[in-house]
């Protein structure tokens, strides 16, 4: 069920509250507070875009290969936007870019119980009739600026909860290698060689060549080294 509301702090946060189940979704017209990864704050000017978190509950999903939960969601994005003619990228983790601008963010909250995950937040923004950013924005691109015309929200989130639900039942079926093969192909910079930044600040030259099942970025050096690397361990150079 989609539960709709005016105003919240972060429709994450509004979704922990336990009277939400698997499959039910918190769709806000405006965020106070909304959060991106990274500790970014999400901004959104009310009536224009979707904001919004999904419930979910992959029992079956071992908590070491939660990250294929973030595949089957992102692809599912790329799927929607597939419908309108709009050709998308997996910006790992979970971000999609149309070109090298950004259409979409994703904040994915777990929460396990032993060995297994228990409950899943999914907090999605989707630029879809913006027109004008706020010029501090690095790459910002809307549905509405691709294509040429506006959407109705309701009709693309629609989309959206059809596409992931195909995509999560193929996870919960087992699909998992058909999983991360597609994930993997539809990679923004996949076989580029492109800089990256280390923590310390260091500047490599390095060509995606994958993503493990556990989520770690695999690069292939300059010197022809390859080194896998987790979220906050390497940060992508914008073009």
């Amino acid at each position: 069920m989609v539960f709709r509301i005016p105003v919240t702090t972060s429709t994450n946060d509004d979704a922990r509250d336990s009277r939400y189940r698997h499959g039910d979704v918190v769709w806000a017209e405006r965020q106070t507070a909304g959060r991106g990864q990274r500790g970014h704050t999400w901004h959104s000017p009310e009536g224009e875009n979707l904001t919004f978190s999904v419930v979910l509950e992959p029992r079956f999903l071992p908590v070491g290969e939660q990250f294929m939960l973030s595949e089957a969601i992102s692809l599912a994005l790329v799927d929607t936007f597939a419908g309108y003619g709009i050709d998308t990228r997996i910006k790992w983790t979970n971000d999609i870019y149309a070109g090298d601008r950004k259409l979409v963010g994703m904040l994915i909250e777990h929460c396990s119980a032993g060995a297994h995950l228990a409950r899943t937040i999914v907090g999605i923004g989707i630029n879809v009739n913006q027109s004008a950013f706020d010029p501090a924005l690095p790459n910002p691109v809307s549905m509405a600026l691709l294509a040429g015309r506006t959407f109705d929200r309701a009709e693309v989130l629609d989309t959206f909860l059809r596409k992931c639900r195909d995509r999560y039942e193929s996870l919960e079926r087992g699909e998992k290698s058909a999983l991360q093969e597609e994930y993997c192909n539809r990679m923004y910079r996949l076989g580029e060689r492109r800089p990256y930044l280390l923590p310390d600040g260091t500047r490599i030259e390095a060509t995606i060549e994958g993503v493990r099942p556990s989520g770690e970025l695999l690069l292939r050096h300059a010197d022809g080294s390859c080194g896998a690397y987790l979220f906050r361990e390497i940060e992508f150079v914008r073009a």
